[in-house]
């Protein structure tokens, strides 16, 4: 089978008979009949539906969180992550963090950078972000004592230097886990929580937190969310949702707050918004869930957008698995390592290899893939080529086994030495780099575009500077300066993809979703991926980071709320 997991098929079957359940845009309240209330109503059980609970049940709100996958087999973005957040040093200057926060979502404060989120909220969630930061690891462990998280030297710091604030503001990134040690290799999911780690570790204290307010929270799993209701003053006082084939309606007396991420596993929402081949051209190694119900729940209820089209993405590989007919990505870390450089469709280098995998530049990498060439009407990096040799293939895994979709057991990799998706046909190998390139060719993906001597004359010439110590078209750092020299060799595309999209729908400081003239509308909110606040650059784990600021921001003010009629 080419589509996702032969045990799809049953719950394929089922929601096919939901289909024809039909959904108003907008319920109206008078004409509905509601089966469950509570003062809050969270959609969405990742670590921004998790923290909103949390925060909101701590400030005395009753709370339902709408998940629509089983309990025992949940996978969100922030499960499989790497479980890293920013806690900036207490110490530090916290005008300086405001500044850098700032810098980091709008660029507004850098002459002539200007690009990501609109100055009307961005000073708002800048001042969160500063005010929430420092105290994140110990809000965590406020959730669990026996939570761990470690500095990170690969993410040490601020990954932007000469951003404003930068250099004043403390900055610290720490890595989650539960044992002394992480082992990034090593997949714990549903392992017993003192031995889980990254993303793991990272899900498991927030799942805690929210078990141990059950007097408060509620979770009712296996429920996907489908419409908002509003009342006759345009106020969102609850949602519609299907379980089982049925309906089910949830009142919120004080508000819903959307968390159900991005819109990665949505075909049409791809097309409609990101850069480039959406479809053929992307892949997303997160959760296969997000299909972006709580952005099409959001528009219909009137909601604006803001920068629908950012994710955070680099160039990854896509695995020859679909789900709702498109790719499922790995994440690749391996790219930029030494024995192997990236091509493009005609086997040319158009980069230096490891500002695909280091910070800054490896969440907006995929920019290269969707350069779109005005003379020839194409998009000559999508996709680049992977190409490396026998030294790396049996050194390492080509993509991350501990977290992602390898290690949340949507695609089954194999051996670590890469020898199974090599027979499985993953991997394409030759015995010369120029039977390569020609194999290549013959990929539907390349379009007839390979040129195998091309692709030979690029190696060679990467293999002298290697000899040399120094790369003098790139400027590759001379520490993965190693040659592609021992066959056979091989080569995986790569197509922009990462973990998320990052833009959605528009929403302010108070994380109020706004309508297109920034207006809120009353009763809802958004907190995560779904109206991502970093949407000018993003530093490594600032999507679970926010999570936590903006859950809290979120969860006290809308546990304040009066009761809507």
């Amino acid at each position: 089978m080419t589509d996702f997991s032969r045990r799809s098929l049953l719950k394929s079957a089922v929601a096919g008979a939901v289909g024809a359940m039909t959904f108003p845009a907008v319920a109206s309240a008078a004409e509905t009949k509601f089966d469950k209330e509570a003062d809050v109503i969270v959609l969405g059980f990742g670590g921004a539906g998790a923290a909103t609970a949390i925060t909101a049940a701590d400030n005395g709100a009753s709370v339902i969180i709408i998940e629509r996958q089983p309990q025992a087999t949940l996978r969100s973005n922030t499960r499989m992550s790497g479980g890293i957040f920013h806690c900036p040093d207490k110490t530090g200057d916290r005008k300086a963090l405001k500044e850098y926060a700032k810098a980091m979502f709008s660029g507004e404060n850098i002459p002539g950078k200007l690009e990501g989120e609109q100055p009307e909220v961005s000073d708002g969630l800048a001042q969160a972000w500063a005010d929430y930061t420092p105290n994140l690891l110990d809000w965590m462990k406020s959730l669990d004592p026996k939570f761990q998280a470690f500095a990170t030297p690969g993410f040490k710091g601020a990954a932007f230097p000469n951003f404003p604030g930068a250099k004043d503001c403390g900055y610290q990134v720490y890595r989650a886990s539960y044992p002394d040690r992480v082992n990034s290799a090593k997949s714990t999911y549903n392992f017993p929580k003192e031995q889980c780690m990254q993303g793991e570790a990272f899900w498991k204290c927030l799942e805690t937190g929210v078990f141990n307010r059950k007097d408060k929270i509620a979770v009712d799993y296996e429920t996907r969310g489908r419409t908002l209701v509003k009342n006759d003053k345009g106020e969102v006082i609850g949602l519609i949702a299907e379980k089982d084939g049925k309906k089910v309606a949830y009142k919120a007396r004080k508000a819903v707050v959307l968390c159900t991420g991005g819109y990665e596993y949505s075909k049409t929402m791809r097309q409609a918004f990101l850069e480039g081949p959406g479809v053929e051209g992307w892949a997303f190694y997160g959760t296969l869930y997000n299909e972006g119900d709580g952005i099409r729940m959001g528009l219909d209820a009137g909601a604006g957008m803001m920068k629908a089209g950012k994710a955070a993405s680099r160039i990854i590989m896509p695995a020859p698995i679909r789900h709702n007919g498109l790719r499922i990505g790995m994440i690749t870390p391996v790219v930029g390592s030494g024995h192997a450089i990236v091509v493009n469709q005609q086997g040319k280098r158009y980069a230096a290899e490891h500002k695909v995998t280091k910070d800054p530049s490896r969440y907006f990498f995929y920019k290269e893939a969707v350069r779109f060439n005005i003379d020839t009407l194409d998009y000559a990096n999508s996709p680049s080529w992977f190409i490396f040799d026998e030294t790396l293939r049996k050194a390492k895994p080509l993509v991350g086994t501990g977290i992602s979709t390898p290690g949340y057991d949507f695609i089954d990799w194999g051996a670590s030495d890469n020898s199974d998706a090599v027979k499985k046909g993953w991997i394409l190998k030759a015995d010369s780099i120029e039977e390569l390139g020609k194999k290549i060719l013959e990929q539907k993906d390349n379009g007839g575009k390979m040129d195998p001597k091309v692709l030979a004359e690029t190696v060679a010439r990467y293999n002298e500077f290697c000899k040399e110590g120094e790369d003098k078209d790139f400027g590759r750092l001379k520490s993965t300066l190693q040659p592609v020299a021992e066959g056979p060799f091989y080569a995986v595309p790569l197509v922009a993809g990462g973990p998320n999209t990052k833009g959605g729908l528009a929403a302010n400081a108070k994380r109020e979703v706004l309508d297109w003239d920034l207006k809120p509308i009353p009763g809802l909110y958004a907190v995560g991926e779904i109206a991502s606040a970093l949407k000018f650059v993003y530093q490594g784990g600032g999507n679970l980071t926010e999570t936590l600021v903006f859950g809290q921001v979120c969860g006290k003010i809308v546990a304040t709320l009066p009761n809507r009629a």
